[in-house]
């Protein structure tokens, strides 16, 4: 990081390359190219072909292995984890999706618990981001489990039993398996962590700033949260990063329940068992306990907004412009494919042997691509710049009792957010799924970036790979929830905000591009000065608040699931 040329930077990388363990040094390196102004432009492989041990399972490496010393290429088809006898195991490929794993762990590089401006910049609304980002993993989990015919996740509890288990089936590459944890496990102190006590202590000392309306500074001063700003104040707490006005007091829930989650199958080292799943921010979606933990945490932030007023008629209207529509040009469709991903790295080399072609594949879910169509009337005589928001909401839960908008609304799926400039009169705005700042396409292979670099050596070739550079983002085949074969019904809804209120940079945010709404901007601030899921952020006490708001729509679509 204190490299200012990269000549300094590729040589630091190559000594400590030889000298580190290898998890620390791919931590460091991603992290790195992340944040320093030397690593723009620089796209790095896919984490799970740099560490495939740690998003496939033990059986695909010890196959791999056997190929490797038989000197015979395979592919190896990885299953998900458990059995048709445990219900968790039909919504195993949501958590254990190797793009969707390698989000969760890039968003945490994006922004480290750990980072202090003074390593060189801020990271702008970084305990927001926390919150929106995992609320949002929590309910397209949510979304998933309907689809399969299961209830909402159930968030977890320190004083009640963690009801389900989770054999990981994965090994470290050096180390051993990760353990396994039984069903209903009563959470027990982990020695060197932290007492249960201690987690209810931070709990209650959170909440009891939530019903004030203020946090306690390290140095005794109030902090006001009763404002847009206050949940980012509460997501450095609840995390708790190195921007926390008061980690002392208000401690480490966030980070300090994931350690007790991962070490309940040893928690006073009597077995010297390795670190759990929960663990690494690379396998910690795989558990389903993952999902809890983080519905346990979004409760707290409810909480806070539940606090906070309503949206009146002024904060929502746009006024002298109109929503007549919102809709998507075809139909839905979802659908299971097969991906395949390089192995090479779990298995040791030496300096002689050939490489052998080694490759897991893996069934994945993905999408036919599709675009939303909305017609919006701008009367305000002259060009205006609009922001786009457009959620997905579940229409009913598991047993067809339809969700109301007071209760809804915490349910929905944030699809896309982008700035338009609307003309005068009617305009017809057509946005492409595969462009949602939500999410980020499959970063290219190894190889294929090795190869891409060996051509431009030696023929000037190049590959455009700029839409690579960031992997923080939903996978872009994952923007829509499975459904269901007959068809799922969910609330697409359509709010169009004034863009000169809303943008920070109007003159370039109309070009927004990446994942920036779930990841933010690289060195930059937030571009929405809204609040993150506005307008569906805060409770909506009745309907009508949408049916009668103009720049405002809602219709009721169906995703379809494919099973080929």
């Amino acid at each position: 990081m204190q490299c200012k040329t990269w000549q300094c930077f590729v040589q630091n990388a190559a000594y400590w390359r030889e000298r580190m363990n290898e998890g620390e040094f791919v931590y460091a390196l991603y992290t790195a190219i992340i944040h320093s102004d030397v690593g723009h432009g620089v796209v790095l492989p896919p984490l799970y072909e740099i560490t495939p041990h740690l998003f496939t399972n033990s059986e695909v490496i010890q196959k791999a292995y056997t190929a490797k010393m038989r000197n015979t290429p395979g592919i190896f088809q990885m299953k998900f984890t458990g059995t048709k006898k445990n219900k968790e195991q039909r919504i195993a490929y949501f958590g254990e999706d190797i793009g969707m794993n390698l989000h969760h762990v890039t968003w945490h590089m994006d922004y480290p618990f750990w980072w202090e401006d003074k390593y060189g910049h801020n990271l702008n609304r970084k305990g927001e981001l926390f919150f929106w980002a995992h609320h949002q993993l929590t309910v397209r989990f949510d979304a998933e489990r309907l689809s399969n015919w299961l209830d909402v996740v159930d968030e977890l509890h320190w004083e009640k039993p963690i009801v389900e288990g989770f054999a990981p089936e994965t090994t470290y590459k050096y180390g051993g398996e990760f353990p396994a944890r039984p069903d209903n496990v009563v959470f027990q102190d982990v020695d060197g962590v932290a007492r249960v006590r201690d987690m209810l202590i931070m709990e209650s000392r959170i909440r009891d700033a939530i019903a004030h309306g203020y946090l306690i500074a390290k140095d005794g001063s109030k902090i006001d949260i009763m404002n847009d700003s206050g949940i980012d104040k509460l997501g450095d707490i609840i995390e708790s990063s190195m921007y926390s006005p008061n980690i002392q007091y208000y401690g480490q829930l966030h980070n300090l329940a994931h350690i007790m989650l991962g070490r309940q199958s040893d928690p006073h080292g009597k077995y010297n068992m390795p670190p759990g799943v929960m663990e690494h921010f690379e396998t910690a979606t795989r558990d389903p306990s993952f999902f809890r933990l983080h519905k346990y945490m979004d409760s707290i932030f409810k909480e806070h907004k539940d606090t906070l007023l309503p949206y009146n008629r002024e904060d929502l209207l746009f006024p002298g412009v109109s929503v007549l529509s919102i809709d998507v040009d075809k139909d839905l469709k979802t659908f299971f494919e097969d991906y395949e991903f390089d192995l090479r790295n779990a298995v040791d080399s030496a300096e002689g042997i050939q490489d052998v072609d080694l490759k897991a594949n893996v069934r994945r879910l993905n999408h036919e691509d599709f675009s939303f169509v909305a017609e919006v009337t701008n009367n305000n005589g002259g060009n205006v710049l609009a922001t786009f928001r457009i959620f997905l909401c579940p229409q009913y839960d598991n047993n067809l009792v339809e969700y109301t908008f007071s209760h809804g609304y915490w349910q929905c799926i944030e699809m896309d957010k982008f700035w338009k400039n609307l003309s005068p009169g009617s305009n017809r705005v057509i946005r492409k799924s595969t462009d949602s700042s939500v999410t980020v396409p499959d970063t290219p292979s190894f190889q294929t970036l090795i190869d891409a670099a060996d051509q431009a050596v030696t023929s000037g070739g190049t590959l455009d790979v700029s839409q690579y550079e960031r992997s923080c983002g939903i996978p872009n085949r994952m923007l829509l929830p499975k459904g269901k074969i007959d068809g799922m019904e969910f609330a697409l809804i359509l709010a169009v905000t004034d863009g000169s209120t809303d943008a920070l940079n109007a003159a370039a945010v109309s070009e927004q591009g990446g994942s920036h709404a779930h990841c933010g901007s690289h060195h930059e601030v937030y571009p929405d000065r809204r609040p993150m899921g506005f307008p569906l952020d805060r409770p909506i006490p009745d309907r009508r608040v949408l049916d009668e708001t103009p720049n405002f729509k809602y219709r009721i679509v169906k995703v379809f699931h494919e099973d080929k």
